[in-house]
């Protein structure tokens, strides 16, 4: 079932929305004043998206408008958080509307590239969930359709509006941690046995008849309707990039934003799928080595047998030690229970533990709102968004070929950074 990861190129023709990418030419946008309402239209508002959409909602000054997904329970759920809604069951139509500013990708990872480039390819500007893209030669064509738009784009990633990150970042630029050559990070989680991870109950709905099952698919493989696959699309590779892409993805950001990495220069992943053995295909037991440039390795471990130690990173320097301890963090705002500490190498610096706090979180979905109105960038620009993503799809790819994959490997080089 798996599919063979393309290039650039071979993606761009074998999207409808590739020639958007080539030449682009956007539609006149209407022009917002501070005191306008960002009208917002979300294509994927399934659990997650219907997530966004109440966080979106707590926004003063934006509203959603339309919405667009192939399940027809999707629409009737949107309806009911926001009535009098518009509804589409395929998001061309949602994009050919006049009355939407700013769309929301929130459907499964397969379909973020379709949808990111028909979006700025219809003048629209766009918060995409993250991870970015399904795979490194989309994130390669999102990242140059964005920088060739006028348009204001934003990256799911909760974690870059959070006070801690500038608090690292400036504990860093101070010189508090010294020369870094190893971060490591970690994820979590369990559930009783025998009721799943991942895994979410199919709704008796979920019928072929009421979903879009040639559009879910997105050029994948024909298959007949299969409702466990459309549902738990997480746990297959034609649609997923597993936990790497669900939730490393969110730490890899954090760390690289924080110490101003570029792309990783070689990725190792290790694994399988050990707690569960219920059909899945992506691993939920995962080991990942990121060897960056300037001698730096990080790490990223993941079970999902044991919550004891949740979701945390430390950031290993001659000088001291920055750790992120988040507990049960929140992966809708980013918010964590726990905070960021400093703790001085007695060899090198006599400072007492800093405990950060300074800086308070910015709500990340008001500043894409904001964003959109002041056109300047988001917290979470689409450069991140980018990097992480080849990150993660680096880790993945040499855990299903089995071995080391560097950046030329990919066939990327320093030029794409």
């Amino acid at each position: 079932m798996a599919r063979k990861n393309i290039g650039r190129r071979e993606f761009l023709k074998q999207t409808a929305a590739g020639a958007a990418v080539i030449g682009l030419v956007y539609p006149k946008a209407r022009v917002l004043g501070a005191s306008d309402r960002v009208r917002l239209g979300i294509v994927g508002p399934g659990a997650r998206g219907q997530e966004l959409m109440k966080e979106f909602l707590k926004v003063s000054n934006a509203e959603f408008v339309a919405a667009a997904d192939v399940f027809t329970r999707r629409l009737e759920e949107a309806k009911k958080l926001v009535p009098g809604l518009k509804t589409f069951d395929d998001h061309r139509r949602l994009l050919d509307s006049k009355e939407v500013d700013a769309v929301i990708v929130a459907t499964p990872l397969h379909c973020h590239a379709r949808h990111f480039l028909d979006t700025l390819a219809a003048g629209k500007d766009l918060y995409c969930e993250k991870t970015m893209t399904w795979s490194i030669a989309e994130a390669e064509a999102c990242l140059e359709a964005a920088k060739k738009s006028n348009r204001v784009v934003g990256i799911g990633l909760q974690h870059q509006s959070s006070g801690h990150l500038v608090d690292a970042k400036q504990w860093i630029k101070d010189g508090l941690v010294g020369k870094v050559t190893s971060v490591e990070c970690w994820m979590s989680r369990n559930t009783p046995r025998g009721k799943g991870q991942w895994v979410r109950q199919i709704p008796s709905d979920c019928t072929e008849g009421n979903v879009r099952w040639e559009a879910f698919l997105n050029g994948r493989t024909r298959r007949p309707f299969d409702p466990n696959q459309f549902i738990n699309w997480r746990l297959f590779w034609d649609f997923s990039g597993g936990n790497v892409t669900e939730n490393m993805v969110h730490q890899i950001a954090f760390v690289m934003r924080a110490l101003d990495l570029p792309l990783p220069t070689a990725a190792y992943m290790s694994g399988g799928v050990l707690s569960e053995k219920d059909g899945r295909e992506v691993p939920d037991t995962i080991a990942v080595t990121l060897d960056f440039p300037n001698d730096l390795v990080i790490t990223w471990q993941s079970t999902f047998s044991n919550k004891h130690y949740g979701i945390g990173d430390r950031v290993l320097g001659s000088h001291g030690t920055i750790e992120r301890l988040m507990g049960a963090t929140d992966m809708v705002t980013g918010k964590s229970e726990s905070g960021l500490r400093y703790y001085p190498e007695i060899d090198n610096r006599s400072d007492g533990v800093l405990i950060a706090g300074q800086t308070k979180d910015t709500d990340h979905y008001a500043n894409f709102v904001e964003c959109v109105i002041s056109r300047k960038q988001p917290n979470a620009p689409v450069e991140i968004g980018y990097r992480s993503a080849v990150a993660g799809h680096m880790a993945n790819m040499s855990y299903r070929q089995r071995q080391r994959v560097s950046l030329e490997s990919v066939g990327l080089t320093a030029r794409s950074q």
